[in-house]
């Protein structure tokens, strides 16, 4: 029997840092920003669906997506965000179903889903539990500014585009707390493995 856990945050929650951490336990981790960027490359059905969609002034000189200009689309429109997700979303869980049912095959204890947007996309029932990584506001504004260089206004955005970090905490299963030192974070992490049965002795 194969543990899916399904691990969401928010944009610079540290999510990103807990999934390294199943990595380095040796456990699976489907990323749904990994197969979301394969599902729209040139020649995927995806791909073709987005260009009709948001026309080819989105594409750089060699034909790819250009995900800045995209993005600048999608952030501030959410009727445009709406379509790309319609376009995108279906792709990205069929992958992930697939993968997930290939880690059950080879009887792994455990396979992560790794989904930024679990509960705003209503994807929790692919997974047996929900873990969230949980930052206050203000920690997640500021260090979301400081790693993507963007304004204030720009980082609000982003952020605004997601479910509240204390929503998504009120709906997980299981919450790490990202607020203090990578070694409270990874105490954390240890402690989740021991209650699953999946810490290596």
């Amino acid at each position: 029997m194969t543990l899916a856990i399904g691990l969401t945050g928010g944009i610079a929650s540290g999510k990103s840092t807990v999934s390294n951490m199943f990595k380095e336990a040796n456990i699976p981790v489907i990323d749904a920003d990994v197969i979301a960027k394969q599902v729209v490359e040139a020649g995927e059905p995806a791909y073709h669906l987005v260009v009709e969609t948001f026309g080819r002034s989105i594409l750089k000189d060699d034909g790819s997506i250009d995900r800045e200009k995209l993005g600048s689309i999608v952030f501030q429109n959410e009727t445009e965000r709406k379509k790309l997700n319609g376009i995108v979303h279906p792709a990205v869980r069929r992958e992930m179903l697939q993968q997930k049912e290939d880690a059950e095959k080879r009887n792994e204890p455990a396979v992560v889903l790794d989904i930024p947007l679990l509960f705003e996309s209503n994807l929790s029932h692919m997974a047996d539990l929900t873990v969230v990584v949980y930052v206050d506001p203000s920690v997640q504004l500021e260090r979301l500014m400081n790693r993507n260089q963007l304004t204030k206004q720009e980082a609000e955005w982003r952020i605004q585009s997601q479910l509240p970090l204390k929503d998504k905490k009120e709906k997980a299963d299981e919450v790490i707390d990202n607020n203090g030192s990578l070694q409270s974070t990874k105490k954390q992490f240890e402690d989740l493995m021991k209650k699953w049965n999946l810490a290596s002795e």
